[in-house]
């Protein structure tokens, strides 16, 4: 189908207006969205029927950390809820994370000739998208669809070829999770709200045209929709402001009025466009190849999608309790700790320290609703992401009372950490006797719990630390070493214990499991965490040598290609980059003074398992919240957060000649590399040779710079 007149125009008219941006043209908010099908990379062979678990990512608009991601969805229950390689647009949903939940209030523009079940296909050729903005011809309705966005709201433009007999779908029985009422009502000429249950999320929408009929089928049902017929007599594209609100709908008229108002569509992204400048250009690269470039500025910008607003701009916000509270902070959802607090949770401090202060505040609020620091899904990681923090400057909260439930979620049995009391008791968190153990198995997984504790103890002891709380120091310091409890000098491996102390039998290394002595994991995959006393766990395999050779296999024992579990994927041997349990374990050579090691390791992930596939839009695994993306780009940049619990930065060689990282302080950290080669030679800091391989936090407070000369 050819280009339409008003569609030409509008992609005109839009490339003029941005033609001057300088970061956001460096982003492609496609990748992550296709999906990742090679079996060399994913280590085996993709079974009938399934999708990698690769990227999960959305193309659609979205402010930094905004309770509004605008994004196309074209299947429910799909992750993000759009899949490159779908050919037919279901809807435009309001709410994303990439993580099998969210996508509420979908709307779609449909023509007098659409008819149930309604979805329209479209092409990638009539397709473009931006931080801030997404643009698609919906083929079927032969409507152009633009989407904005602000923090609390979408903005929607729809240019139909025909304007006779337009509707718009509000599918409001479907979202990625599930649905348990709904309803809508004009609330007048040309305005509809309503309430979408399970998410629990309302909604105010202002349409530019008037509204002739409201049509509601089977209300409240998973399987109703409401169709709104608008009146004809305009020939202006339609236009629909909406805001939401997780208070009310008044709440949501109020986000709407104070963000959009009368502001035009052109405003709104042009003030979009503007924040992700702003934020891209806190980090400004020279060198490296275009593509390093685009998948550099492409992960900066996943990195800032999550955690999610969810206060209005009244300050209201609904707690852990379903109360209404009125905040003096902006309240967010929980961070994806078990995947963010590696790297992604820091590198939110080190450019928004702001959001990274009302998250933890935001944390401390469910804690005292709960009891509980939160967790995510396993580990008690709010340990380490709020430690890190604070050990970093930012400490403008109850420093004493998140100490305390911290301290309660690390020796009260409770939400935050299942098993705890046999955990302190025995050192260790023991699994059940299983004749025949799969992939499905459940139990305890009572070794990533163990180790995963330890670094969480580890965590809270720092601030006992700085809090001079000396006996709670002692206490978690000296259970920070339960990791040792899991280690079996017999095979090398962290390995399964039983309630009596023996060993797990039959033991398969190689073999994966979902939450039996591993979760989402294998034995190798798991031996080499201890990112707080490395030099204890090389010590475990006998020394340098001990240490290395088992390293070394871990990147090259080749993966049973028999061995399928979904997101245990995207292999280097053992290792697997497609998940996180094991993303500290490149770096491990640093700890036996053979950085170059690793920097082969390191060079191999970034150049070839992101940006891949045949359009270059698949990443090698979930992203998780921003992790996946967070960990290029710190890799990219030549710093790594080792132990993200600690406020210093393990050196690697960066992808670029030169890095200027402009800090929340607004001082400038300069990091150059010097030399072609990609080994590791020396680290200078402010002109000076730097002992060891990391460099201290107060670069980020005061401004430096790291010269990272190389060799061949």
């Amino acid at each position: 189908m050819r280009l339409t007149g008003t569609l030409l125009f509008c992609l005109a008219t839009t490339a003029a207006a941005f033609s001057q941006t300088t970061y956001t043209k460096q982003v492609n908010t496609f990748i992550g969205t296709a999906p990742m099908t090679d079996p060399r990379i994913l280590g085996y062979e993709l079974p009938q029927g399934w999708r990698s678990w690769a990227g999960l990512t959305f193309p659609g608009s979205s402010l930094p950390n905004a309770m509004v991601q605008l994004s196309p969805m074209t299947a429910y229950g799909s992750g993000a809820g759009y899949q490159y390689e779908d050919s037919t647009i279901l809807g435009f949903t309001h709410t994303n994370k990439g993580h099998w939940n969210l996508c509420n209030i979908p709307i779609l523009p449909l023509s007098h000739t659409a008819t149930y079940p309604f979805s329209s296909r479209f092409s990638h050729k009539k397709e473009s998208a931006a931080p801030g903005y997404y643009q698609v011809y919906l083929d079927d309705y032969q409507v152009n669809v633009e989407l904005t966005s602000t923090l609390r709201c979408g903005y929607h433009k729809y240019a139909f070829k025909d304007n006779s007999s337009r509707r718009l779908l509000f599918d409001l029985g479907k979202a990625n999770s599930r649905v348990n009422t709904w309803r809508i009502e004009q609330a007048g000429t040309n305005v509809v709200q309503g309430f979408q249950g399970g998410e629990n999320v309302y909604f105010y929408a202002v349409i530019s045209a008037p509204i002739e009929k409201l049509d509601k089928i089977e209300e409240g049902q998973r399987s109703g929709y409401a169709l709104i017929n608008l009146a004809n007599g305009s020939a202006a594209p339609v236009e629909v402001k909406i805001g939401l609100s997780f208070v009310s709908m008044d709440n949501a008229r109020k986000n709407l009025e104070q963000e959009i108002g009368n502001k035009t569509f052109e405003d709104i992204r042009k003030a979009a466009n503007t924040t992700w400048e702003t934020l891209l250009s806190s980090i400004q690269v020279k060198g490296g190849t275009p593509k390093q470039k685009q998948l550099f500025y492409s992960c900066l910008y996943r990195s800032f999608l999550w955690p999610a607003l969810r206060s209005d701009v009244n300050g209201e916000y609904t707690d852990a309790k379903r109360n209404v509270i009125k905040g003096d902070f902006a309240y967010y959802t929980e961070p994806s700790l078990w995947d963010t607090y590696r790297n992604k949770d820091v590198l939110l401090g080190l450019i928004s320290p702001q959001v990274t202060l009302d998250v933890v505040k935001s944390m401390k609020d469910v804690g005292d609703k709960r009891g509980f620091i939160p967790t995510f899904f396993h580990g008690d990681h709010g340990a380490s992401s709020i430690a890190g923090a604070y050990l970093r400057g930012i400490d403008q909260f109850d420093i004493n009372g998140t100490y305390q439930l911290l301290l309660r979620n690390a020796n009260v049995e409770g939400p935050s950490r299942p098993r705890l009391k046999e955990y302190i008791e025995k050192g260790y968190i023991a699994e059940p006797e299983i004749a025949n153990p799969h992939v499905e198995t459940k139990a305890a997984a009572g070794v990533s719990k163990t180790v995963e504790y330890a670094y969480d103890d580890y965590s809270v002891a720092q601030i006992a630390k700085k809090l001079g709380d000396t006996a709670n120091y002692r206490i978690l310091m000296e259970r920070s070493k339960n990791y040792k409890n899991m280690f079996d000098p017999s095979t090398r491996f962290m390995r399964g214990r039983l309630a009596n102390g023996d060993w797990v039998t039959p033991f398969d290394p190689q073999y994966p499991y979902y939450e039996y002595m591993y979760r989402e994991a294998n034995a190798w995959q798991v031996s080499f965490f201890a990112p707080h006393d490395m030099p204890g766990l090389v010590a475990l395999y006998g020394g340098n040598k001990g240490f290395e050779s088992k390293l070394d296999s871990l990147f090259t024992l080749p993966w049973n290609p028999k061995h399928i579990a979904r997101n245990v994927e995207t292999m280097i041997g053992q290792y697997c980059h497609g998940n996180q349990p094991d993303h500290e374990a490149p770096f491990a050579y640093y700890f036996i003074n053979k950085p170059e090691k690793s920097q082969k390791i390191i060079d191999t992930i970034l150049n070839t398992l992101y940006g891949i596939g045949d359009d270059g839009l698949a990443l090698c695994g979930m992203d998780d919240a921003g992790e996946m993306s967070a960990w290029y780009v710190f890799c990219a940049l030549g710093l790594y957060t080792f132990s993200a619990t600690d406020p210093e930065y393990l050196v690697t060689v960066p992808l670029f000649d030169e890095v200027k990282w402009k800090t929340s302080t607004g001082k400038w950290l300069t990091i150059t590399k010097t030399g072609k080669g990609r080994k590791l030679r020396s680290i200078k800091v402010n002109g000076r040779e730097n002992k060891g391989y990391f460099v201290p936090h107060d670069l980020f407070k005061n401004g430096g710079q790291v010269n990272i000369a190389t060799a061949p």
